[in-house]
């Protein structure tokens, strides 16, 4: 018997009208606030959204947002078709498959009758339908030239030069005639443009310019930054102010070089925009109390809002992080210069004062801008190693009256933040070494210590500090905020945990605690892995927005990001707002950027997941490249992903990512079970789940791709052997026509490759 639908509840129409009349994609969490829908209702309105769009009335796009049939994302790529009479850059969708003809997209100019874009140019935008086939369009950023250009390694072919793309998804060739080659040699990296149309099933393309060889180490960056689209040249006009620029004299500022600060970074870093200090609190009203500081670059005394500087950094985002190079924010002379707290210098600084008792509860804070001077600068190894009683030249005179008061400071907001609870994911980090040649000579796991933990639980409380001041000034605050998980995600990980005999909490407001108590309940066990990597991927992504949604990873209603202004943006702006609040003098934030901020804080969470992701497919390139001479060998690793299509592969030497592909699997039909996260065989029962132990073996490393692929030679469990529909029947699967399930054609493997067989020795080439 259907469910009653509630008195108040919204008729599938009052629904349906509210979907098509939006001028922006909405999510069932927008539809639930629109009609005041809690409780137990969203699941009534989880099936009625599922009945529009199944009958056509409604449609779900990009990250499950829905709108009318056939409208365009809220945010996407344009490409600029040509600039009206009246100055506006007329777009349409970069990507449109429909025979019909494309919306046109008004897209505002940065200037009234000058726009900074032109015909051919491609932009990613945020829109609002106006109607069916017109759209208004706000510039996000900037993507560069036509969709037409390609990123690849250039050969010799049949008939002159070929060249094969470094995006794995992007796999087809191209043909280079030889005048088009620009003087390219065999192995170069180079940009092409595609120039002519398939001519026997091939394209031809141009090199319009060469990168240089891929047998040069630096070239994994290079890829990662020219397909990300990762800005790497500052305009003249930055760089001549950045070079203009000089130290700051005391003046009106808070003189702090009487303070013992030290700066506290990796062994690599060189860029220094964080200092920390700690003492007793001499009040007696606190007793085990303590008087904390943390002192931060005043970058925005240089970076001023409207000029060069800012320009390029607002484009950049933040610095991008690569093992063999860093793509900064700013110039070199800011960012390793006069914004960087090298000891035995002074130095520009924002900083708060923060007291808290003895259980790490923050009782008071004040802001002041000072001058200050760095005690010493070091690494997080050093700094552990002589809390550990094993100092050096630069720690033994440090260690009674610096180092020890931070890492006792720091134990109480240990003790303030376990009270809070906040999620504790034990993920583990890869590192790329190099050696001297550029070469990668070894990946391990990246060392966590108590000094790291320190370092963050300091940063933590000052962007505390800075959300809840900038708040009470009642200025906009870009705030960093990580909403509560997804009601969809957590019901699909409730399924997963259900299988485990593990329950996760239902019908209550989730916390980190929730969480806490089965990630606790896994630790050291098989499913450690798999529950960790699934609690994370149920968690809703931290964004930037002037909109204050609380932290829901750290357990805080107001978080902003203070202490970064070198690498990040997002923390320029919050300094130029404390600068203007408390009336600290120039460089303050004004009242062209206040309406701003919304878009601000779209354009520089897109930016940080630009970052990210060139990140790591530049720590996937080192890595292809550390295996490429170990293929034909076999490792230990784990499952970390389940698809249709195959298994996603981790291995436990070197956190190495690649692929097994259900085709090279011992020789079966596999239904995929996406709520188990599993490959199930219909006629053997091999049940592959994400979390199982396996061996793999290397079957090839694609270095131009970055891209690795294994064949299964042990792992999984023998379940039920079922076949056919009752498999099927089981997962709740519904074959509809022309569906089939997961097919693997490969011999079955050899008793010693199966589960429990003895696995002879092999060895890498």
């Amino acid at each position: 018997m259907p469910k009653k639908i509630p008195a108040a509840f919204p008729t599938r129409e009052q629904i349906a009208e509210f979907i098509r009349e939006s001028t922006v994609p909405v999510g069932k969490r927008e539809v639930a606030r629109a009609f005041h829908i809690t409780g137990d209702d969203r699941m009534l309105l989880k099936k009625i959204l599922k009945e529009l769009e199944a009958e056509g009335s409604i449609d779900r796009g990009r990250k499950r947002k829905l709108a009318t049939p056939g409208a365009l994302p809220e945010i996407t790529v344009v490409e600029v078709v040509e600039i009206n009479s009246d100055g506006e850059p007329i777009g349409i969708p970069s990507i449109w498959k429909d025979d019909a003809r494309p919306p046109r997209i008004l897209l505002a100019p940065d200037r009234p009758g000058s726009p900074s874009i032109t015909t051919g140019e491609r932009v990613l935008a945020k829109l609002r339908r106006i109607s069916a086939d017109l759209y208004e369009g706000r510039v996000i950023r900037k993507l560069g030239g036509p969709a037409n250009r390609v990123l690849g390694v250039y050969d010799l072919g049949g008939e002159g030069g070929v060249l094969r793309p470094t995006d794995r998804k992007h796999r087809q060739e191209y043909r280079i005639d030889k005048r088009d080659s620009a003087g390219a040699q065999p192995g170069d990296l180079v940009v092409a443009e595609i120039i002519r149309a398939p001519r026997l099933g091939v394209q031809s393309a141009k090199v319009i310019e060469v990168l240089g060889s891929t047998g040069n180490p630096r070239s994994i960056s290079l890829i990662a930054i020219h397909t990300n689209d990762i800005p790497t040249e500052f305009p003249e006009a930055a760089l001549a102010l950045a070079a203009k620029a000089k130290p700051v004299a005391l003046g009106k500022r808070t003189d702090l070089r009487g303070i013992p600060l030290v700066t506290i970074d990796g062994a690599d870093a060189r860029d220094f925009d964080d200092a920390v200090f700690a003492e007793p609190d001499p009040d007696p009203k606190n007793p085990g109390g303590w008087h904390l500081m943390v002192a931060i670059a005043d970058v925005a005394h240089y970076v001023r809002t409207g000029d060069a500087l800012d320009k390029s950094a607002y484009e950049r985002g933040n610095s991008v992080y690569f093992p063999d190079r860093v793509v900064p924010m700013l110039p070199e002379a800011l960012s390793n210069e006069l914004c960087s707290l090298r000891p035995h210098e002074d130095r520009a600084c924002m900083a708060v004062h923060m007291w808290v008792d003895a259980h790490g509860k923050k009782l008071n804070h004040k802001f002041v801008r000072g001058l200050m001077r760095s005690t010493a600068r070091l690494t997080y190894e050093q700094a552990q190693a002589a809390i550990d009683g094993h100092t050096d030249e630069t720690t033994e005179p440090l260690v009674e009256n610096v180092i020890r008061p931070l890492f006792t400071a720091y134990k109480a907001l240990d003790q303030a933040r376990r009270s809070r609870g906040t999620l504790e994911l034990d993920l583990a980090e890869r590192q790329v070494v190099l050696g001297a040649d550029g070469t990668v000579a070894s990946i391990r796991t990246r060392d966590r210590f108590d000094s790291h933990k320190l370092i963050e639980e300091f940063m933590i409380l000052a962007n505390v500090c800075a959300a809840e001041t900038i708040e009470s000034l009642r200025l906009p605050c870009m705030y960093r905020v990580h909403d509560e998980p997804d009601s969809e995600k957590l019901e699909g990980l409730r399924e997963v945990l259900h299988g485990i005999e593990l329950n996760l909490a239902k019908g209550q407001v989730m916390t980190p605690k929730h969480f806490n108590q089965i990630l606790a309940k896994v630790r050291g066990g098989p499913n450690e892995q798999m529950v960790n990597q699934l609690v994370l991927r149920s968690q809703a992504q931290a964004v930037y927005s002037p909109e204050n949604l609380g932290h829901f990873g750290l357990a805080l209603q107001r978080y902003a990001h203070f202490t970064s202004p070198i690498r990040r943006y997002s923390d320029l702006l919050v300094h130029r707002a404390l600068i203007r609040g408390l009336k600290l003098g120039t460089g303050a934030l004004l009242d062209e950027e206040l309406p701003r901020f919304v878009e601000m804080g779209e354009h520089i969470s897109i930016t940080e997941r630009r970052a990210a992701h060139a990140e790591r497919d530049a720590i996937d390139r080192f890595v292809t490249a550390f295996m490429a001479d170990r293929v034909g060998a076999v490792f230990p690793g784990r499952i970390n992903g389940v698809t249709r299509f195959g298994l996603f592969i981790t291995l436990d030497e070197t956190g190495a990512d690649g692929f097994v592909p259900i085709r090279t699997l011992p020789n079966d039909y596999y239904d995929h079970d996406a709520v188990r996260h599993q490959l199930v065989g219909r006629s053997r029962g091999l049940t592959l789940t994400m979390g199982d132990r396996v061996e793999v073996r290397l079957a090839e490393a694609d270095q131009v791709t970055g891209g690795l692929l294994f064949e299964l030679m042990e792992g999984g469990t023998q379940g039920e052997v079922l076949s056919g529909r009752s498999a099927q029947r089981k997962m709740g699967f519904r074959q509809g026509p022309g569906q089939s399930p997961g097919k693997s054609r490969r011999p079955a493997l050899p008793t010693s490759h199966r589960k429990g067989g003895k696995k002879p020795a092999k060895k890498g080439r």
